[in-house]
């Protein structure tokens, strides 16, 4: 059977569920104009994190991005104009779901000298003056690769920092535009060193290619920029633009290197078919200050 033609397996099975809680979420994003990435990058777990968990990742500075990376089902093109009324509808909305935790994600922003790193940490202040006991994951691009960009948004003291390096070293130029294997792995390590309290997460997505031994190099290079949490998940084709998948693995593999990278140090590791970023994120930040 040659790649193109790989049918998913019975374990990559969504249910859906469109009760009142996710048809009232996504009508609430509607009127407040905010987008998610959970329906941008049109991630498998929407329905279980908006109609049973009541969880959403924010995607903040507009719906298109800069970069064209070659597995994102988001839109590339030219970004509009920055929108500095969109923290204050973030914070509205988290107060409105009545969330605990938040995940705050962003478009790449190449455009900007910033990378849009100030209205990210306007939307960081923004929320928890609204939502003082509501806790934040900031999830943004490596931000052109500049320290000053990072430490804006490092100065906001978000509950956790989230860059992702998305795949192995050896993939990554295949994978990925503009970001690169070595300044995700810096723009992590600089994060820790301005503020070593804040745990620092990571993902990466398999199906691409990669052998295990290149997972585990991979671990063993967030663990040696001092990475807190890792999540693991298989990619998925959204288009047939996009990268094929080349290899389905197995719930059984996902546990085996669950526990590889939780024996390399990592404080909590989220690995399965579905699991993405944000993947239960309340119960990472919870699992990271219990082992504190």
């Amino acid at each position: 059977m040659s790649i193109s033609n790989l049918r998913k397996p019975e374990w990559l099975k969504i249910k859906l569920n469109t009760n009142d809680q996710y048809t009232g979420l996504k009508k609430m994003m509607r009127e407040k104009k905010l987008h998610t990435v959970c329906e941008e990058a049109r991630c498998p777990n929407i329905h279980e994190c908006w109609a049973v968990r009541k969880t959403a990742t924010f995607m903040i500075l507009g719906s298109v991005c800069t970069r064209a990376c070659r597995f994102c089902a988001v839109q590339t093109g030219l970004p509009s104009e920055l929108d500095w009324e969109e923290p204050r509808r973030v914070a509205e909305s988290v107060e409105q779901m009545g969330l605990k935790h938040v995940v705050i994600t962003a478009v790449a922003r190449d455009d900007l000298k910033d990378g849009g790193a100030e209205v990210f940490a306007e939307t960081v202040k923004a929320v928890r003056r609204q939502n003082p006991f509501c806790s934040i994951e900031v999830l943004p691009s490596d931000l052109n690769g500049e320290y000053d960009n990072l430490k804006t948004l490092m100065d906001t003291r978000p509950d956790i920092l989230n860059h992702n390096i998305e795949t192995v070293k050896r993939l990554s130029p295949k994978v990925r535009a503009r970001a690169t294997y070595e300044r995700s792995l810096e723009f992590l390590r600089r994060a820790k060193q301005m503020n070593s309290t804040i745990p620092t997460k990571s993902s990466i997505m398999i199906g691409l290619g990669e052998t295990k031994e290149e997972i585990m190099e991979t671990m063993d290079d967030l663990r040696a920029n001092e990475v807190d949490i890792m999540t693991i998940g298989q990619y998925l084709q959204p288009t047939k633009r996009h990268l094929k998948v080349e290899k389905y693995w197995s719930p059984e593999e996902f546990e085996e290197l669950k526990n590889i990278a939780m024996s390399k140090g990592f404080s909590h590791c989220e690995a399965g078919p579905l699991v993405r970023s944000s993947y239960h994120a309340d119960e990472q930040v919870r699992a990271t200050k219990a082992n504190a």
